[in-house]
């Protein structure tokens, strides 16, 4: 098998080396851009000054908020393909599912469907909307590798004349994969069934990732990959009751309509928000969005190859995860047997390799199955990948408790 090929170091076009225009700590190795983000250091100082001019004068900048955070509004809305009347912020992903939730009313009987890679949060939402009203939720299992056909089908499978929405995601978190929300979010509204589709990972990696999205309420991170602030989100819609939706906290624009309202929300931090469109037109100027999926792409290819290779002598199985629908950033590994097997189990092994090795990643699990989930982007350089080769593949065999050529390692 031909050795893994990494692209070179990426360059900005304002001659920077990418990896230089991020503060990241250069004494840990960053392969877990997909769990939290990471703000390149001009968007940190566009926000540092936001909060400097908040600080010398509050009376001037709290009671035009509103009208500032509308015009960060109307320059973000469009890089996920929605209109800005459409469009409002909130914190998050979990935030937006919140306040979709608050809105909605169910009958005792009723059901939601979500599914079995869906993020667990979101589905801990679903369950506690369920139980205020005597509704039911169900997970439709979808296995690993099923293609987006397969998928459908067991949408239309699982649908029933109690079912009232869908949670679904875009870009499922324990998997790495896309899913054809828009053809689900289609045959639902057929069956006369609400959609809500999550796409917390789908900003930046997905070109339009609401207007492609489908469904009666899209959401989206923009502290993920486009590296905005953390604690900057956009809910989006365009259902005929988006009157309903209300922000979590009560604020004096709560006779405003969908979404002003949301524009002001006391004396939070708005400056995540406003920060948000130079995070966009960071990357966008350096080296633009296309291309920086295209990058990703090659990188995580690279580099779930160089880690899968590191792995392949001590299992039956190949470690390598190839999805019928990938994302540009995100690859899955195969950890050996018995490690992470459970969603807690897997968060343990992040911290616990992160303290014995000074590598940042992500574990998940599905089905028992523990994986790596690496994750890419401009900053990745194949370093970090030769990285956990070196410091953490040792540090997983021991914990499995496999033989190598060198050593009997033990947990």
């Amino acid at each position: 098998m031909p050795a893994p090929v990494f692209p070179a170091p990426l360059t900005l076009n304002s001659g920077l080396r990418a990896r230089d225009a991020w503060p990241l700590d250069p004494e840990v190795i960053h392969l877990n851009h997909g769990s939290f983000g990471a703000v390149p250091s001009a968007v940190v100082a566009q926000q540092d000054a936001l909060r400097r001019r908040a600080d010398l004068s509050p009376v001037e900048w709290f009671p035009r908020i509103a009208e500032r955070v509308q015009a960060a509004r109307e320059r973000t809305a469009p890089f996920v393909g929605a209109r800005p009347e459409d469009s409002a912020f909130v914190p998050n992903a979990s935030a937006a599912a919140t306040v979709v939730y608050n809105a909605l009313r169910l009958s005792a009987g009723d059901e939601i469907l979500v599914t079995d890679q869906g993020y667990g949060a979101i589905t801990m939402g679903a369950q506690r909307l369920a139980r205020r009203f005597g509704a039911s939720v169900r997970a439709v299992e979808l296995p690993l590798l099923a293609s987006d056909d397969e998928v459908v089908q067991r949408f239309a499978d699982a649908l029933t004349p109690s079912t009232r929405l869908i949670v679904v995601d875009q870009i499922t978190s324990p998997t790495a994969r896309m899913l054809p929300t828009r053809r689900i979010a289609e045959l639902a509204a057929e069956r006369g069934v609400r959609t809500l589709v999550d796409g917390a990972h789908a900003p930046g990696l997905v070109a339009d990732a609401a207007a492609v999205a489908g469904g009666d309420w899209w959401f989206g991170n923009l502290h993920k990959w486009p590296c905005a602030p953390r604690g900057s989100a956009l809910l989006v819609t365009t259902a005929p009751d988006r009157d309903d939706l209300w922000p979590l906290i009560d604020s004096w624009a709560a006779n405003e309509p969908y979404p002003e309202r949301f524009d002001t929300q006391g004396t939070i931090d708005a400056t995540t928000y406003l920060a948000t469109p130079a995070s966009i037109d960071f990357i966008e100027t350096e080296f633009g969005w296309a291309h920086t999926r295209h990058a990703m792409a090659q990188m995580a290819d690279a580099g779930a190859e160089i880690i899968a290779e590191g792995l392949r002598p001590y299992g039956d199985e190949d470690p390598l995860t190839p999805l019928p629908s990938p994302v540009p950033s995100m690859r899955l590994v195969r950890l050996p047997l018995g490690l992470g097997s459970t969603r807690e189990e897997a968060d343990a092994l992040r911290m616990d390799l992160l303290d014995a090795t000074g590598v940042e990643t992500a574990f998940t699990s599905f089905r028992g199955i523990g994986y790596f989930r690496l994750s890419a982007h401009l900053y990745s350089e194949a370093s970090d990948f030769e990285a956990f080769v070196d410091r953490c593949i040792p540090q997983i065999l021991r914990r499995a408790g496999i033989r190598t050529a060198d050593a009997i390692v033990v947990s």
